[in-house]
């Protein structure tokens, strides 16, 4: 299993310094690309401090310059928010200035409010058709001239500018629901899930929506599986209590986002109750830290080996949860010096 790095420019409150975020960002980019890391991956948000990423390739080109190793994932582009020959471009520039470290994904984005301002009129659950149609015209447009009439985008002959350095990028795609899955195999996409704050047990219903799909497929499938965990290693029991808090916190901003049940406030969204929050969500404090990558370097280890055991091929630590910054970095330590090393030279029960 390989591990790979999830992490945001993140502020809780104005209180934050954004150079000192800057800084930190970096460094632990730095960190999990000294470490091994296979992927560092950076989302797409807008108009939200607590998830800084207008444009996930800006931030990747700019980690790129940074790093020599840890390959550069777009996790993920919201297909609806672009054009393709814009996209297929952007990617393709980052692709060229890194030595071509691009991992492109794309996804159908998360939040309702985003949406309503950056692509008004649009639900977010009809989202996934702009995905479909700008997966394949991605890659087509990589390989040189092409004209598209198409439902969402229409255009006369034209190619991307540059072209990527590889011959053939890795394609990503978020998936929760089966009909994402059954694309994502049907193309031979790799797949990142994200249980939330869900018990193992959703982990486990997306791989079995994986192996469905792939039973669709004719039992065929060369992409790879990743799932993503908001991770925290600790050793004393005031880290324990910083992460289980900073967890909390930002949920209640996520729920706001979620629900649209509270204002956001020149970018921070006003925290909502916790007991409001239902569904997806898990806040109790002994049920997050059960369901989520939460513990000692050796309780770490044990849950990850049942990712390992569902045939998970990449664990994504998902480090941003509005954790200090320094014990941030602790976390990120302890993870690569005592965590890692269990996992080396082991192979994944992954067989397809």
């Amino acid at each position: 299993m390989k591990f790979h790095l999830a992490i945001n420019l993140e502020r809780m409150d104005d209180s934050t310094d954004m150079a000192q975020v800057r800084d930190h960002t970096l460094e632990m980019v730095k960190m999990a690309d000294r470490a091994g890391f296979e992927v560092v991956w950076a989302a797409e948000h807008h108009a939200l401090e607590m998830t800084i990423a207008p444009n996930p390739f800006q931030l990747l080109s700019w980690w790129a310059q940074h790093t020599e190793q840890i390959r550069l994932g777009a996790g993920v582009a919201n297909a609806a928010y672009w054009h393709p020959i814009n996209i297929a471009g952007e990617a393709a520039m980052l692709d060229l200035i890194s030595g071509g470290r691009l991992e492109f994904g794309l996804g159908s984005g998360a939040y309702q409010r985003e949406f309503d301002r950056m692509k008004p009129g649009l639900d977010q659950k009809d989202s996934w058709q702009y995905m479909q149609e700008m997966l394949p015209l991605v890659q087509d447009l990589w390989r040189g001239d092409v004209a598209h009439e198409g439902r969402f985008w229409q255009f006369p002959s034209a190619t991307s500018c540059p072209k990527p350095l590889q011959q053939t990028v890795p394609m990503w795609v978020a998936a929760r629901s089966p009909i994402t899955f059954d694309y994502a195999v049907a193309n031979d996409c790799n797949i990142m899930s994200w249980p939330l704050t869900l018990p193992f047990s959703e982990a486990e219903k997306y791989r079995t929506q994986l192996d469905l799909a792939i039973a669709k497929n004719g039992g065929t499938y060369k992409g790879r599986f990743a799932m993503m965990r908001h991770t925290s290693v600790y050793e004393n029991a005031n880290d324990r209590q910083s992460a289980l808090d900073a967890t909390r916190g930002v949920l209640s901003q996520f729920g706001n986002l979620i629900m649209k049940s509270g204002e956001v406030r020149n970018g921070f969204p006003d925290p909502v109750p916790l007991e409001s929050l239902e569904g997806n969500f898990r806040v109790e404090p002994k049920m997050l830290e059960e369901n989520l990558v939460f513990g000692s370097p050796d309780e770490v280890i044990d849950k990850l080996e049942k990712y390992q055991e569902i045939g998970v091929d990449a664990f994504i630590y998902y480090a941003s949860m509005g954790l200090g910054m320094a014990q941030q970095q602790r976390s990120l330590q302890l993870f690569i010096e005592h965590v890692m090393p269990a996992f080396n030279n082991r192979k994944s029960n992954n067989a397809r």
